[in-house]
């Protein structure tokens, strides 16, 4: 879900001329909120139906997959289609979550979804802060992490299908977490510099940021993590 097209080859816009950054950024802001409880109302709306989501995983996963490809893409730069689309596509992430989240609340580390959540929003926010702040520029960086998210996802596929190791799957979702955490700072200083022509397209690349985030929280606390 990562391998969304951040678009930042697009003329950057001078947000110092036109007044227009604050505005800009409270924008993406109000529609990554928005994304979260869409995405929140999808994992509350389908729980009870964790078994059947579970049986349809690699279904939804596809549906994903196309919306980042192909939805997200056709609906760029059209207003009020581009955020039906959005939102259709944060809900349904928020269902493929059902499976992880049933397993949690199973298991009796229900709280550990709560703890996930605010780990996530604070450390989110703490590198939004430091990237907006920050004087150092940060825009070389999308090459080498996207190399990196190739390698990971390969990584991914090859112990979901062969390896299957516990322990390499804990590398690999602090990997995540530490991949995620780069691509928050990096997304953030893109759209306050202006890369982006779209509230929606900046929200979502955020949003994959922090849902990824949060994910890989949510795995490590589930497996280490206790209600004590």
């Amino acid at each position: 879900m990562a391998l969304y097209d951040r678009n930042y080859t697009s003329t950057k816009i001078d947000y110092a001329q036109e007044g227009s950054s604050v505005s800009f950024m409270k924008q993406t802001y109000q529609l990554l909120a928005a994304s979260l409880l869409a995405a929140a109302a999808g994992a509350y709306v389908t729980m009870p139906y964790a078994e059947t989501i579970m049986q349809y995983r690699w279904f939804i996963f596809g549906f994903e997959l196309f919306m980042i490809f192909i939805g997200l893409g056709m609906t760029r730069n059209k207003p009020g289609l581009n955020m039906v689309a959005l939102f259709v596509f944060t809900f349904i992430t928020g269902v493929s979550l059902v499976p992880i989240l049933a397993m949690l609340v199973g298991a009796g580390k229900g709280a550990v979804i709560g703890n996930a959540f605010l780990m996530t929003s604070a450390l989110f926010g703490a590198l939004s802060l430091f990237a907006i702040n920050s004087k150092e520029d940060y825009s070389n960086w999308g090459k080498p992490l996207f190399i990196t998210l190739i390698v990971v996802v390969i990584a991914s596929l090859i112990n979901i299908f062969l390896l299957k190791s516990p322990m390499m799957d804990v590398i690999i979702t602090a990997g995540i977490l530490l991949l995620f955490s780069f691509f928050t700072i990096y997304d953030t200083q893109n759209i306050a510099n202006g890369a982006y022509d779209s509230p929606v397209d900046a929200a979502v690349s955020l949003y994959l940021d922090f849902l990824n985030i949060f994910t890989a929280l949510l795995k490590l606390l589930g497996i280490f993590g206790s209600d004590e």
